[in-house]
């Protein structure tokens, strides 16, 4: 959601987790917590928290290895030699395919290139812990997290459906007041 060259989170990200404050009581009741890693530094994170007003818990993944682990923190390097194994696939080596396309402009929003954007990929991870040992059980990628997206389920069955043209989502604070 937030990359360490990242001015803003992305607003794809923004948009999934602003369902989690609502969700997490009822998560904690099933002796469940929703946190939220990223590998911005904590001072950034928490002023973006700020920012949208969220209250889950997020933890700065900051010159760790935690998300490369995972498989969704991704370097210059292997986005160059097409290393990247991502979402249960290769990828070929990164290339821009349009300077208007929807990843530039969005990266355009968090104050970086799409290089650099597109090294940090969604992805959401559980884990147990179990007489003292944490144990991965669960990982899913890319569309794997339409279900998270709450703004979606509800489109989805409105009347006209997600009437999508171009990146239209924003940060809930950007935008214009109705």
């Amino acid at each position: 959601m937030f990359g360490p060259d990242y001015t803003a989170g992305c607003p794809s990200c923004s948009a999934i987790a602003d369902g989690f404050d609502g969700l997490a009581v009822h998560l904690a009741n099933h002796d469940v917590t929703l946190m939220a890693v990223s590998r911005a530094p904590l001072p950034k994170l928490q002023a973006y928290k700020q920012r949208m007003g969220w209250t889950f818990p997020w933890a700065s993944a900051h010159q760790t290895q935690f998300n490369a682990d995972f498989r969704v923190g991704f370097t210059e390097e292997q986005q160059r030699d097409g290393s990247i194994a991502y979402n249960f696939r290769k990828e070929k080596a990164w290339q821009l395919r349009s300077s208007d396309s929807p990843v530039a402009v969005i990266a355009a929003t968090t104050g970086t290139d799409p290089a650099t954007y597109t090294r940090e990929r969604p992805g959401m991870s559980a884990f147990a812990l179990e007489d003292g040992v944490v144990y991965h059980t669960y990982s899913t990628y890319a569309r794997g997290l339409d279900g998270l997206w709450g703004m979606y389920q509800w489109l989805d069955r409105a009347p006209m459906g997600r009437n999508e043209t171009g990146v239209w989502w924003r940060r809930h604070d950007e935008y214009a007041t109705r």
